[in-house]
């Protein structure tokens, strides 16, 4: 039976950051990831851009060279794999963690559902938050034309879409589905577009609403979706409105997997469904355990990016090997 100093759950950016930590430590870890490393980076829509500039995504010290100042998808998925090649970062692949328990002994037991057991004497949480889409909780919300991640355009060129959410991802698919053709139109709850637009987003979507090329429906909510339609309700007059849908996307966020969390023992807020941790060295109520990245976000995942949740993990090594904690920079908001 082999126990490791540390397991880590997620192979994400800011799993693998802590995966170069513990290995500058010299400490023994494996990093456990539900799929392929970036899984999360991988099913973004596939012309995505980040909005953080490549030099704040790197991770490991580890230049992130491109052209342009800001990485793709694409860029991002061959970065981040070459860095886990750089230094050899231990890992099992395809590995869906269920739980983890604390032991008698200080030790912890995680399980994959697959019935594999790893030891260890610390664990990282790492898992983000992009597995779990907020849902709606409306009729309709499971048809097979409904989804909650966008992937491409070509589909559905010449096809009524609607895209719930008026965010940076309801607003890229937007405008990259009416570059090919698709009769978008975007419904909000809000009266506007959310104000954590990218900026360069924001003239290219309005101009083009104002030509009449994407339609919206703001102050407005979905009640239902059927087959072909959708049903919404306009918040401010009560009157109700079926819009043509081929295809729905619900771009309206997404949150870390609190049930996860929970099944590991972590308390969280009830409301906010922040998880209980020490500001500083980020170990949670459950002491060995810790979280990593945008997993200890609740709700507010807007306030944790790669760009500081990669420092997470700077410090969470130096309280493993018992050196003086490293101060993780509050993150300024992004204009």
């Amino acid at each position: 039976m082999h126990i490791y100093d540390a397991i880590i759950i997620g192979g994400g950016p800011c799993g693998l950051a802590m995966g170069v930590e513990l290995a500058k430590s010299g400490l023994d870890y494996l990093i456990l990831e539900k799929g392929n490393l970036t899984e999360s980076i991988r099913r973004y829509p596939r012309r995505m851009k980040f909005f953080s500039t490549a030099e704040n995504i790197e991770i490991g010290g580890i230049p992130f060279a491109i052209s342009d100042v800001k990485a793709n998808r694409n860029e991002a998925l061959q970065y981040y794999r070459k860095v886990a090649g750089y230094y050899h970062l231990n890992f099992k692949l395809f590995v869906d963690v269920d739980r983890t328990e604390k032991q008698s002994d200080g030790t912890f037991l995680t399980y994959s559902n697959d019935g594999q057991v790893f030891h260890s004497k610390n664990v990282i949480l790492a898992t983000g938050y992009f597995d779990v889409p907020r849902m709606l909780n409306v009729p309709g919300e499971d048809l097979p034309h409904v989804s909650h991640y966008y992937d491409e355009p070509f589909k559905y060129s010449y096809t009524n879409v609607v895209l719930v959410g008026g965010s940076n991802s309801s607003v890229e698919a937007a405008l990259e589905l009416y570059r090919h053709d698709a009769k978008v139109t975007i419904v909000h709850k809000e009266a506007d577009f959310r104000t954590k637009v990218k900026y360069w987003l924001v003239p290219d979507v309005k101009n083009r609403v104002k030509e009449g090329k994407i339609h919206t429906r703001f102050n407005s909510v979905t009640r239902a979706i059927e087959p072909g339609r959708l049903l919404i309700e306009n918040l401010e007059t009560g009157e109700e409105e079926w819009l043509p849908a081929d295809f729905v996307f619900l771009l309206v966020g997404y949150l870390p997997d609190e049930h996860l969390l929970a099944r590991c023992g972590v308390t969280l807020d009830p409301v906010t469904k922040v998880p209980e941790y020490d500001s500083e060295t980020f170990e949670t109520n459950v002491p060995g355990l810790y979280l990593c990245g945008t997993v200890l976000a609740g709700v507010f995942t807007e306030k944790v990016f790669i760009e500081n949740g990669r420092e997470h993990a700077a410090a969470i090594a130096d309280h493993l090997a018992g050196r003086e904690v490293r101060k993780v920079n509050e993150l300024i908001d992004r204009i």
